[in-house]
């Protein structure tokens, strides 16, 4: 059973995660670079191959600080804290960058509803996780297969956009993201409610006098 050390100290896979989120503000630079090289009637095509490899190793770095963390049995509460920090901040920014005004240089470009949904998830997934620390005093937040199957779609629909891939089979990507990000969302509300109840049934009424 792999235990989460409490010491804070800088592991391997820690690193890596600290390199993911470093990457992520220079594959947006290198993006908008592309897009105001689309903007100005001369799109330059290697810098959206470089934004694209930029992404790709950043998302490799996900499974492989995991892999670390695993194999070498060295979890911590820094890295634990850090890795799904990490994970969103490389995925809302490119979904935000290829979407909107900026993803109209892209051929096929993210809609704006999904990226709204996406961020919609987050932020109900963030406020519960506060309101149920509050009322309870500890908040637990399961990981679950939908939600990593979504993550998976969401990376390959910034994938699908930043290679300019055929965009036929993107409309089915983009539906089953939205599918697998709905359900995730709606698993995490029950697992949510199910933790107010557990606290509620837990408060102690004081002795009759």
């Amino acid at each position: 059973m792999n235990l989460i050390k409490s010491e804070t100290r800088i592991t391997l896979a820690t690193k890596i995660t600290i390199l993911r989120l470093l990457m992520t503000p220079v594959f947006v630079l290198i993006a908008i670079y592309y897009i105001n090289s689309v903007r100005d009637g001369h799109a330059d095509e290697k810098l959206r191959w470089i934004a694209a490899m930029v992404f790709l190793i950043t998302c490799a770095t996900d499974a492989l600080d995991g892999y670390i963390a695993r194999v070498c049995n060295d979890r911590t509460k820094l890295g634990t804290l850090l890795d799904p920090i990490a994970d969103k901040v490389l995925l809302l920014s490119g979904l935000i960058v290829l979407t909107g005004s900026w993803g109209n240089c892209f051929n096929p470009h993210i809609p704006v509803w999904y990226v709204l949904l996406v961020i919609s998830r987050d932020l109900i997934l963030t406020v519960g996780t506060v309101i149920i620390h509050m009322v309870h005093g500890q908040a637990e937040v399961k990981p679950r297969i939908v939600g990593k199957i979504a993550t998976f779609f969401q990376m390959g629909l910034i994938l699908w956009v930043l290679f300019s891939w055929p965009p036929g089979s993107f409309e089915w990507i983009l539906w089953m993201a939205t599918a697998f990000t709905l359900v995730s969302m709606v698993l995490y509300l029950i697992d949510g409610v199910h933790q107010l109840e557990k606290g509620h049934t837990h408060v102690v009424s004081p002795p009759a006098t």
